[in-house]
């Protein structure tokens, strides 16, 4: 029996809070209950819709995975590397714990087929990989790795929320409410954990601060 993998990842380009990266793993044969419960990419759906979801998915699944990728980490790992390498590196951790038959990638990167061959040079299994733009549009197990993805981002990001007691929206550059957040954060140099440092829209505030603060001085 065919085992198909979708790979999806949520809250890549988010300057607050972790990115999340999700695997679902099916038989092929279920496809079609994806399908029909509604699945599709996690950003055509409300967070209603996700959250009713996610439960009907990891039900149907045979397996399914979700990594965790701190902004912490995330600063870190780009002093020695780039988004999309560290996107492959987890891509291809999930690709070899999931050990399907073919798995199909949201590639994160122009040239699909050069990701496909990092992904390939990292995962070093059996997997066949299909890596497209835009595969959480074109493949329903690509879909639900979206929803996963997404969900498991929403809620953490409402938990930072809580715990910094903020609304800062979705977390994102354009954002108002998130780039009001971070520069409190930076002022008060309060709750930096959840900032993604290495940033250029970090690094502007910070430039920004910097030639303010020189004007006073003038």
């Amino acid at each position: 029996m065919t085992t198909i993998l979708g790979i999806d990842e949520a809250g890549r380009g988010s300057v607050i809070g972790p990115m999340f990266l999700a695997g679902v793993l099916i038989d092929k044969k279920h496809e079609n209950k994806l399908k029909k419960i509604g699945v599709k990419d996690s950003k055509l759906l409300t967070p209603l819709q996700r959250k009713n979801l996610y439960p009907q998915i990891k039900k149907i699944a045979k397996d399914y995975v979700s990594l965790k990728v701190s902004a912490k980490e995330i600063d870190e790992l780009r002093k020695i590397s780039n988004l999309n390498k560290i996107e492959a590196e987890k891509m291809a951790q999930i690709i070899k714990t999931m050990k399907a038959d073919i798995a199909y990638v949201d590639a994160p990167q122009v040239s699909t087929e050069k990701f496909k061959k990092i992904l390939l040079a990292l995962a070093k299994n059996n997997t066949e990989i299909i890596a497209e733009n835009y595969a959480d549009l074109k493949f329903p197990v690509c879909s639900a790795a979206s929803i996963i993805a997404k969900f498991e981002r929403d809620r953490e990001i409402e938990e930072i929320k809580k715990i910094v007691g903020f609304d800062f929206g979705v977390g994102y550059s354009h954002d108002a409410r998130s780039i009001e957040f971070v520069k409190k954060c930076l002022k008060e140099k309060k709750h930096l954990e959840f900032i993604r440092h290495s940033w250029i829209t970090v690094n502007n505030i910070i430039s920004e601060k910097e030639q303010k603060t020189l004007k006073e001085y003038k």
